[in-house]
């Protein structure tokens, strides 16, 4: 059993028992453009973190009590949700990859994002932060698709990463596990003073094998093991960029193999996001080994974000049966009609378009463009211009920005 408490090194940093640090050198560089501080030679200390294998950890009542919470809220809400399973799940995964990009610093309003969605299926120009959102909803997709089922293997995280970068300006870093020293905060130039150094590049392959070995394990609960996975994956920092939306990934893939979240996952970026000093805190916390502390942590966001997105599946319950009244009263077509079909689908898409109903319902592109003349019709959809060519669902946005906000419904929406 290791115990939080930390001990001076020979430079006077304190050292946390989870780990050790290593003193390196940066070497000198004159050819680097930059001020001349940052070309002379210093020494910074990398953190490697204690194996996964061996460990042990013995929680507090009171949090053992708030991960049991956690579980049960996640367990209602793929129990009780009753909106059809595909769009929910996938509103509910765009959610969580979306607050994922906003704890990076990428911050796009819902509706801006949603109709670069639609510009990009109908081969228009999109800026580099909403490609950048995008690719990250697609890696989330990847994750829970192709990783959630069968052993994690190291192979995976790249996998991820891959996705995650395919649109990105530097996307030849893409799936390549590092090779060179990062760093966080402090200066562009060298990692002397920064705020944390992960370990060094040679160490990432074991720790990232331990990692996984520790995932494929089952003696601990799923939410404990998902955050305990998550925050030594950020400590390894195994990629030059696009680590903490990796990581966050992670996360639903392990709450999805432990069948804890089989249907739903719970947007916990969102709560992340929303107290991301809390976060950063916490993740700190489980370096200097007070794994207990940060656990309590991130089972009151998994908790908080769970709650609200059962709130809102029930919000959009009722929001689909008032698009279905609508199109009963003004149209009024067959009971097997493409309509009704792209109003269970909705959910999964805040802006549509032709082609992207005509997927995801497999009705005939002729049945699908009549549904949406009947739609907009009777105000379902919302034309997003004057071209026609994509439309917003009446009100699913206001819903999606309350989400991603973390605020809950304006109203409350009895069981």
């Amino acid at each position: 059993m290791r115990y939080p408490f930390s001990v001076a090194s020979a430079s006077g940093r304190l050292v946390p028992v989870g780990g050790r640090l290593i003193r390196s050198v940066w070497e000198y560089d004159p050819t680097l453009y930059a001020p001349a501080r940052y070309r002379r030679a210093c020494s910074y200390d990398a953190f490697i973190p204690d194996a996964l294998a061996d460990l042990k950890i013995s929680l507090p009542g009171d949090v053992a009590g708030i991960i049991s919470e956690a579980e049960k809220a996640i367990a209602d809400l793929n129990q009780h949700a009753a909106v059809p399973l595909a769009p929910l799940a996938r509103l509910l995964l765009r959610t969580e990859s979306i607050a994922s990009s906003r704890i990076e610093g990428m911050q796009l309003d819902a509706r801006s994002l949603a109709r670069a969605e639609a510009n990009l299926d109908t081969g228009r120009r999109v800026g580099p932060e909403a490609t950048d959102i995008l690719a990250n909803i697609a890696a989330m997709e990847l994750a829970i698709e192709r990783t959630a089922s069968g052993p994690l293997d190291v192979a995976h995280l790249p996998e991820i990463h891959r996705a995650l970068m395919a649109r990105n300006i530097h996307a030849e870093m893409g799936g390549r596990v590092r090779m060179v020293q990062n760093w966080i905060d402090g200066n562009n130039y060298n990692p002397c003073g920064a705020a944390f150094v992960p370990p060094p590049p040679g160490d990432v392959p074991a720790l990232l094998a331990d990692l996984c070995d520790f995932g494929n394990d089952e003696h601990l609960s799923p939410l404990v093991q998902a955050a305990i996975a998550h925050a030594q994956f950020e400590t390894i920092h195994p990629f030059e960029d696009g680590n903490g939306r990796t990581g966050r990934a992670l996360v639903q893939v392990i709450l999805r193999r432990r069948g804890l979240a089989p249907a739903y996952v719970p947007p916990i970026s969102v709560m992340l996001a929303r107290h991301k000093e809390r976060y950063i805190e916490g993740l700190t916390l489980f370096r200097e080994d007070r794994i207990g502390d940060w656990i309590e942590i991130f089972a009151e966001a998994t908790a908080a974000a769970a709650q609200l997105a059962r709130r809102y599946a029930q919000e959009v319950v009722q929001l689909q049966a008032a698009w279905r009244e609508r199109l009963a009263r003004h149209v009024s077509p067959r009971s097997d009609a493409a309509a009704w079909a792209i109003i269970d689908a909705l959910p999964a898409h805040p802006v549509i378009t032709t082609s992207v109903a005509t997927t995801a319902v497999q009705r005939t592109r002729p049945a699908v463009a009549n549904a949406i003349v009947q739609l907009e019709s009777c105000g379902v959809l919302i034309p997003v211009n004057q071209s026609r060519r994509a439309w917003e669902p009446d009100g699913l946005l206001d819903l999606i920005v309350g989400l991603e906000s973390g605020q809950p419904p304006m109203r409350e929406s009895s069981d």
